[in-house]
């Protein structure tokens, strides 16, 4: 009798201990994570290393790119390091919700299907959807690639474009289906080798791809209808406090010029979006 008494108040004491620890989790998993990340001193940006110019690993094995030396300049002046963390493109928002990460900033696109689960900075760059092509082929329009096969990025916005928008591009190639590769680089390989006609990519990588290749030439860009992106970073719903700091920060740095000279060192020119 005495071990079956001890058995039910056992139960009953995990049950309570379960509940409280769960409820612990979601309370901090629902928290504003700012005092969280001035203790420890450091903020984790989660990002793709093969997206240039926006973030990207060199041969030297360093993290290169705008993106970069603007989240750095951003948490500099909280005295805050950042600690840039690779990650699977497509799981972004399950990494910033599982907390492996703090921040999506990697060329990181608003859309409406984002704005459900992510938390968005104020926009600071401009992009958009471009298809590139070579050309030997021909292709001067999307039309063009009736019947042709059409490579995207796996979770990028271009792939949310082609889906949002099928009679622009989607419905013209083959078999109505792209071909979906992890980065952008294994994508141009497979370009350049014709195994597919056409790349639906961001503005901003392609120009610096296409610039800082010997066969530039061959490459052939065109603009579709597609409307204009704004970049942004991601964070979680909760991080209302971590919001507001990384837009007073861009505000600041808008206004001394810093993401002007950003700009120029990637792009030759100011694609920022002012600041207010």
């Amino acid at each position: 009798m005495r071990k079956k008494i001890l058995g039910a108040l056992l139960a009953i004491l995990m049950l309570f201990s379960t509940v409280s620890l769960t409820g612990c989790s979601r309370q901090s998993a629902n928290a504003d994570s700012w005092s969280t990340i001035q203790k420890r001193k450091t903020v984790i940006v989660g990002l793709d290393d093969s997206f240039v110019p926006m973030g990207f690993r060199a041969k030297s094995g360093q993290l290169k790119g705008f993106d970069i030396d603007l989240a750095r300049a951003v948490f500099k002046k909280y005295n805050i390091k950042v600690d840039f963390q690779t990650i699977d493109w497509s799981m972004n928002a399950t990494e910033l919700r599982n907390h492996t990460i703090d921040l999506i900033w990697n060329g990181y696109t608003i859309t409406p299907q984002r704005k459900k689960v992510v938390r968005f900075s104020a926009p600071y760059l401009e992009n958009k959807q471009i298809l590139v092509t070579m050309k030997k082929n021909k292709i001067n329009s999307f039309a063009g690639m009736r019947g042709k096969v059409l490579g995207v990025q796996t979770g990028s916005s271009g792939y949310s474009s082609l889906e949002a928008e099928p009679n622009l591009l989607k419905n013209y190639i083959k078999n109505q289906t792209p071909v979906l590769y992890s980065t952008f680089n294994d994508a141009f390989i497979d370009l350049n080798a014709n195994r597919i006609q056409g790349l639906l990519i961001d503005r901003v990588y392609a120009n610096y791809y296409i610039d800082h290749q010997s066969n530039r030439a061959d490459y052939q860009v065109t603009q579709g209808k597609f409307a204009s992106e704004d970049f942004a970073v991601g964070m979680r719903k909760s991080d209302k406090t971590l919001q507001r700091k990384i837009n007073q920060a861009m505000k600041e740095l808008y206004r001394d010029g810093t993401m002007k000279k950003i700009s120029y060192k990637w792009f030759g020119e100011d694609d920022t979006i002012p600041q207010k």
